[in-house]
């Protein structure tokens, strides 16, 4: 019985089907790594964000115009530290409970927030920015004779304001003596005319001041805009 002999395969299409499983195992280990080396750099930001230092966007005009609104800053989150809070200092803080109502833990708002300082798309509403002028131990007063504030008998030196202290243009319209017990602190904004900060708080439980139990951290530099980038650590009394 004659037999047809067999067609032999192509020699090319032999040669691709090999080429194309030899693919698939790097494009699949290619795969594995490239993941591996997202997910590891998501958990070190991460880790880095909640522990170390994250960037917050500034919507109130309280510290204009050393931080303007609409402002991102840098915040060490490791500050305040043993130390504790020191004067001069620029502070963002969780004003729930004090400059604003405290809210529901579960509240939708906070979900949406929270997502959106992640992605630097808003602001929490909560999250407050202001300056240090006294803590625990320390005895603020206003003002003296040269409308200056005092800390502990001595006269600040507020070249940061957006206008020279005088007599006739003090550092408060409102006049006050404070003395901060220990853990706490007197907060004021730098832009003292549009400022909700410790002097609105007088007569309140606390007495306008702060836990420094509720410090986020110390925003150490403005980095955006980009053309606006400067560091805080100059502006202090």
């Amino acid at each position: 019985m004659h037999k047809s002999p067999e067609t032999p395969e192509p020699a090319s299409t032999s040669r691709g089907s090999s080429h194309a499983r030899s693919r698939r195992p790097r494009l699949r280990r290619w795969g594995l790594v490239t993941g591996a080396v997202v997910l590891v750099a998501i958990l070190i930001s991460t880790g880095v964000r909640i522990f170390a230092a994250d960037l917050y966007t500034i919507s109130q005009d309280s510290m204009d115009p050393t931080i303007a609104d609409g402002q991102r800053v840098l915040v060490d989150k490791r500050y305040p530290g043993p130390a504790g809070a020191e004067a001069g200092d620029v502070v963002v803080f969780d004003g729930e409970g004090s400059f604003t109502p405290y809210r529901g833990g579960t509240s939708l708002n906070r979900v949406l927030e929270q997502i959106g300082h992640w992605f630097g798309i808003g602001a929490r509403s909560e999250v407050f920015v202001k300056r240090v002028i006294g803590s625990g131990g320390d005895t603020v007063v206003c003002c003296d004779d040269a409308g200056r504030l005092s800390l502990n008998g001595e006269p600040m030196d507020e070249d940061y304001l957006p206008e020279p202290v005088t007599a006739e243009n003090p550092a408060s319209d409102l006049e006050f003596e404070a003395e901060v017990p220990a853990g706490r602190m007197w907060v004021m904004g730098d832009n003292r005319q549009d400022s909700q900060d410790s002097r609105d708080l007088l007569g309140a439980p606390g007495g306008g001041m702060i836990s420094q139990d509720r410090i986020i951290g110390r925003a150490t530099d403005v980095v955006w805009p980009w053309s606006e980038n400067r560091s805080l650590e100059g502006a202090r009394p």
